[in-house]
């Protein structure tokens, strides 16, 4: 069953830093234990990427992705794909988001990579969102990502994953400027779009992208570039 979970000092705050939760659960026999997050939930263009990671040791340095450098996330993603039990992420492109709803993405992707993980868990540990029928219990952690090193793992391998593949895009696609603002509706991605209407990477069911997408002809949007799929 999942459950939303916030901190109890009784419960993790007395093992300091970021691994409470892995080492209360351990101490418990619920090991080994993932976590997952997801990066590009609030974009208006770009897939939505989620990744699961269970941990073997810990890493100094970790914490949650939107509080690093872009240097210090890729060398902690480095770090963590050379010393991590198990990794898995998915990428769900645009056209799902928009054929199926985010949230039903968003809860759809976590199961696939939990269940692509490869190995029997103990537990599971969510960034915020309860997801049923994951093949182990768990629970739905209050910011994880700032207080669980799995999440932060996760969150670290998602947003680099994505930030990635927005550069990818941006080579291919430069009047957008996704290298910069990665897809997110800022003021140069609005002025991008009323200039030159929406991509085939951007989310038509998106208020941002839906309120252009009538004034562009079919033609001029094209065929999808990203691909479909999980990695």
């Amino acid at each position: 069953m999942t459950v939303l979970f916030r901190p109890r000092p009784s419960v993790v705050r007395r093992d300091s830093g970021l691994y409470g939760y892995e080492r209360a659960l351990a101490r418990r026999g619920l090991a080994p234990i993932a976590g997952v997050d997801e990066a590009g939930r609030g974009a208006c263009a770009g897939p939505l990427v989620v990744a699961a990671v269970v941990l073997r040791a810990e890493i100094d340095g970790l914490a949650d992705s939107k509080l690093l450098t872009p240097a210090r996330r890729e060398a902690l993603y480095d770090r963590i794909l050379a010393t991590a039990r198990a990794v898995k992420v998915v990428v769900i492109t645009p056209q799902e988001i928009d054929t199926r709803g985010l949230h039903k993405c968003n809860i759809a992707g976590m199961r696939r990579a939990v269940a692509g993980l490869g190995c029997d868990l103990g537990y599971v540990l969510i960034d915020g969102f309860r997801v049923p029928g994951l093949p182990a219990p768990s629970l739905a952690v209050w910011k994880g990502d700032q207080v669980s090193a799995c999440v932060a793992a996760a969150s670290v391998v998602a947003k680099v994953t994505r930030d990635r593949m927005m550069t990818s895009l941006h080579d291919r696609h430069p009047q957008y400027g996704f290298a910069e603002h990665k897809g997110y509706a800022t003021a140069s991605h609005r002025r991008a779009l009323a200039a030159y209407g929406p991509s085939p990477h951007h989310r038509f069911s998106f208020v941002t992208v839906n309120s252009v997408v009538r004034s562009v002809p079919e033609a001029e949007i094209g065929e999808n570039e990203l691909g479909a799929g999980v990695v």
